[in-house]
């Protein structure tokens, strides 16, 4: 296994990361078990889950991802082998999460909330690292391209949201923090009032990324690596599409895309004539379309770490098993060809 700085933490992560948000709905606790069990043996020692999962979200499921995790630490006694990260959601009109009829907010009260139960769930009493699932503003996240800006929002200022982290930081509860789906302005945003006021420094930034979706090159690359505030890759298989199993009119009994309508990023006309050309250009040098798809996560200089998932042992076992592979400069050159040709299929 190979291991990278989680930004200025001092904490050294594996490259591959073990996600978790198939747990408590495509995945038992046993498998979810079974899977941190493989996966400590291989070397990974980051774990990403949120208060959110399993997914698709659910008011009677909510939080029993976490609960799987506590369950194996109190069974095994591996909290201080791994590194811990979660998420509080963003602005939601779900008002299950805080359990107050309230929707959720970045504010100190709900984020403390979610945190204290969060702790709860995962029996232990501290996160390593803490993220903001989404921005309570009106930005490009979720798919969405093009900005349109909302003029007098009703939003938390990212410094208040900042000073409850900070809170949480010094009472022990949460170590560092973190951001997911945000922007180039977020991330510099939040860097620049870390510095300025004293307060914690976001680690990373969780984006998708993958052979289909590589819009965080523009812009969030270059912050990444300038400011020492790396990647960590969500949904690097594209949701199991870039393994090729979709292909020729397949659906997989089981399969996220056969139990569930709701994603549908990377079920375009244009992202099944993309990953054809992957996946052809994988067989073509002998390698697991799914090996290689995540190969080329892992060399890229801005990503930190690389958030796989799976819903068998045999997913997991090549998802892993994808840190040995060293892509030649020729197939990273006929990726790039094949790139160019629509370069954000699936945004």
């Amino acid at each position: 296994m190979e291991y990278r700085k989680l930004g200025r933490t001092g904490l050294d992560v594996s490259v591959i990361c073990l996600g978790t948000m198939t747990w408590g709905e495509q995945n038992t606790e046993v498998e979810a078990h079974e899977q941190m069990d493989y996966a400590l043996d291989q070397g990974v020692n980051f774990l990403d889950t949120a208060e959110l999962y399993p997914v698709p979200p659910k008011e009677e499921t909510q939080g029993r991802t976490e609960e799987y995790i506590g369950t194996w630490f109190e069974k095994t006694g591996n909290r201080d082998k791994v590194i811990l990260a979660t998420k509080v959601v963003g602005k939601s009109e779900s008002t299950y999460f805080r359990g107050n009829g309230e929707v959720s907010r970045m504010n100190a009260r709900h984020i403390t909330d979610a945190v204290d139960k969060s702790l709860k769930r995962l029996k232990t009493d501290y996160i390593d690292l803490y993220q903001l699932h989404w921005p309570e503003r009106s930005t490009n996240f979720f798919g969405k391209l093009g900005y349109n800006h909302v003029e007098d929002e009703d939003t938390i200022e990212l410094q208040e949201t900042l000073e409850a982290l900070d809170g949480l930081v010094k009472s022990g509860k949460i170590r560092h923090v973190g951001l997911s789906n945000e922007s180039a302005w977020g991330t510099m945003k939040y860097l620049a009032l870390s510095e300025k006021l004293g307060l914690p420094r976001m680690a990373s930034v969780q984006n998708p990324y993958n052979l289909l979706n590589r819009s965080y090159e523009v812009g969030l690359a270059e912050v990444s690596i300038r400011e020492e505030c790396g990647l960590l890759a969500y949904s690097p298989l594209a949701m199991g599409m870039l393994s090729g199993k979709y292909l020729g009119g397949q659906m997989p009994e089981g399969s996220r895309f056969s139990l569930f309508t709701r994603f549908q990023r990377y079920t375009t006309e244009v992202a099944y004539k993309m990953t054809e050309k992957y996946v052809a250009l994988a067989k073509e040098n002998g390698l697991d379309p799914s090996q290689m798809a995540l190969a080329f996560i892992n060399s890229r200089r801005f990503v930190t770490s690389n958030i796989i998932g799976a819903t068998t042992m045999a997913q997991l076992e090549t998802n892993i098993g994808s840190i040995d592979i060293q892509l030649s400069e020729d197939i990273l050159k006929s990726i790039e060809d094949i790139h160019s040709e629509h370069p954000y299929p699936c945004p």
